[in-house]
């Protein structure tokens, strides 16, 4: 198994093992009263959606309460998703709704492989 070291460790190329660069399913729920939040949701997927590794996104409305709302979106890897939100265009058009979001886990890995495993980080 060969690491390629980047700013983040969680890209793995070749061999057996842990599929560390799996696809990512991020899940940002909010709650409001009003129909503006819509709007705000579909920018911000906007400018997600535009960013590279970025598969798919939608927005949606719970149907048992109309106050809760959800954006969903898959990534390539967990690599991806990080430099998305680290970009210009992202921190100006959807981190300051990602703000806003329901404090909880938000990013979720995809079961289409073997599970990641948990491991810290070296200090080399």
């Amino acid at each position: 198994m060969i690491l390629i070291r980047n700013e983040n460790h969680c890209q793995v190329v070749g061999g057996a093992g842990p599929a560390y660069a799996s696809r990512v399913l991020v899940v940002n729920r909010f709650r409001s009263d009003g129909l503006g939040l819509r709007v705000d949701l579909e920018a911000a997927l906007a400018v997600l959606s535009a960013q590279p590794g970025c598969e798919d996104g939608r927005v949606g409305r719970n149907v048992d309460d109309p106050t809760l709302w959800v954006m969903v979106t898959r990534w390539r890897d967990v690599g991806s998703y990080r430099r998305a939100l680290s970009s210009y265009d992202v921190k100006v058009g959807a981190v300051p709704l990602l703000s806003r979001a329901i404090d909880e886990p938000s990013a979720f890995e995809g079961l289409d492989g073997e599970l990641n495993e948990s491991v810290p980080r070296g200090t080399h």
